[in-house]
């Protein structure tokens, strides 16, 4: 099978076109393609499939051969993949995703080639049971949550996947390997949680860290960049528009009053293409 390693912000993905739909056993192949030691290695298999809704559809099989229901960074690599490679010939594209339905993505391209990618990712979610989270709360706002014996507070905020966003002290140096997976499989998310850690410094700009479920901490998270700015002003910390600082760089998120849309203006990149054995 041919791929295309690509990459937003450094959470990196094997990007496959040309099929119909997912191999039988795509989870195994994911475990096994990812691992960084053993295989190829990635936070997770993209597959770029023929939709009835859109121009095309998103599957994104994480590191740990679950299927994630979107991603903001794999939208941006399918996005720039299929103008790159000729299959579209226009700069405002849409791709069908598995938890956030049709996504409107429009392209800055220049000299033949897509720069940055600027998506609608749709209105978040805050109902406490639609994100989902077992609380009945409306929004799960700065709530008290209890993880290996220490006590946190998370607002809860759905992009198509859930979402948790803690506010801490230094997040660029916060214990993620410790507090991530603890977190991430709480009593409150009955379908795990990704779980964001943040640190407001200023109303145009958040630092963030991330452990994603199914990949663990990676680089970036475009969802969860959109996840922290929605929490972020609903919390009074910052403006409806502001930068989110990942580990792997910048997204531009912002949360427009209009539409109640979320925007997240970002890069991805193409690495290099290689062929991989079932």
């Amino acid at each position: 099978m041919e791929f295309t390693k690509m990459h937003g912000l450094g959470n990196d993905f094997l990007v496959f076109y040309g099929h119909t739909e997912l191999p039988e056993n795509v989870s195994e192949l994911a475990v096994t393609w990812c691992d960084r030691y053993f295989g190829v290695g990635g936070d997770g298999l993209v597959f770029i499939l023929p939709s009835e809704q859109a121009d095309f559809k998103m599957r994104i099989i994480n590191s740990d051969g679950t299927e994630a229901e979107q991603c903001g960074n794999a939208i941006r690599c399918v996005s720039k993949y299929v103008y790159d490679n000729g299959l579209v010939d226009k700069e405002n594209v849409t791709i069908e995703t598995l938890g956030a339905g049709v996504q409107q993505v429009s392209l800055q391209v220049e000299n033949g080639a897509v720069k940055t990618v600027r998506v609608d990712m749709g209105e978040p979610i805050l109902d406490g049971l639609a994100v989902p989270t077992t609380l009945e709360d409306s929004p799960v706002l700065n709530r008290p949550i209890e993880a290996g014996g220490r006590e946190f507070s998370f607002t809860a905020v759905s992009m198509g996947n859930p979402h948790c966003v803690i506010y801490v002290d230094d997040a660029p140096n916060f214990d993620l390997t410790t507090w991530g997976p603890k977190l991430e499989v709480h009593p409150y998310f009955p379908r795990k949680i990704n779980v964001e850690f943040a640190t407001v410094t200023s109303r145009d700009r958040v630092e963030m860290r991330v452990w994603e479920r199914g990949a663990g901490p990676t680089l970036a998270c475009g969802t969860g960049a959109c996840a922290t700015l929605v929490s972020s002003v609903l919390n009074g910390l910052t403006d409806r528009a502001a930068w989110i600082g990942l580990k792997g760089g910048d997204l531009f998120i912002e949360w427009d009053e209009r539409d109640n849309h979320v925007y997240m203006t970002g890069p991805a990149e193409a690495v290099y293409k290689g062929s991989i054995e079932i």
